[in-house]
């Protein structure tokens, strides 16, 4: 009997885990992370795909970028990103509209110079025509 609750309890649990996320939730983790391998790869394409024409890109340094300012900065090599690891990533979806909190820690190789940086960063994300886009972006030291 012991056992046979066990596994129930297991089989809940798994359940829960795998259908505790919503379709929309799903799509849009895999936004963040295909934003991410598109910020390692510069690839222009997919960063076009994945961010609205509107985009408020704000950096650490204070620094404010468009939508322009920041892929041409990545595919300019002018920020290189050689590695991007996110973690403690929080998402809350509210409407066409989601908050995307997490910690990124990255090694980079601006102007040839490697460095690395760990930042908080808040990123907001609006659904347009059936797909998430990067609308806004702020990050702090940590």
């Amino acid at each position: 009997m012991k056992l046979k609750t066990v596994t129930i309890i297991g089989l809940c649990l798994m359940m829960g885990v795998a259908f505790g996320q919503t379709k929309s939730e799903t799509q849009l983790k895999n936004s963040v992370e295909a934003l991410r391998k598109a910020m390692i790869d510069a690839d222009k394409v997919a960063l076009d795909q994945l961010i609205a024409p509107e985009l408020s890109y704000g950096h650490s340094s204070g620094k404010i970028e468009s939508k322009t300012d920041f892929v041409g900065s990545l595919t300019l090599g002018e920020s290189d990103f050689v590695t991007i690891d996110l973690s403690e990533q929080t998402i809350e979806i509210v409407g066409k509209t989601a908050i995307v909190r997490h910690n990124l820690a990255a090694a980079t190789s601006n102007g040839g110079k490697a460095a690395t940086t760990k930042l908080h960063v808040l990123t907001i994300w609006q659904k347009q025509n059936g797909s998430w886009k990067l609308l806004a972006r702020q990050a702090t030291k940590i």
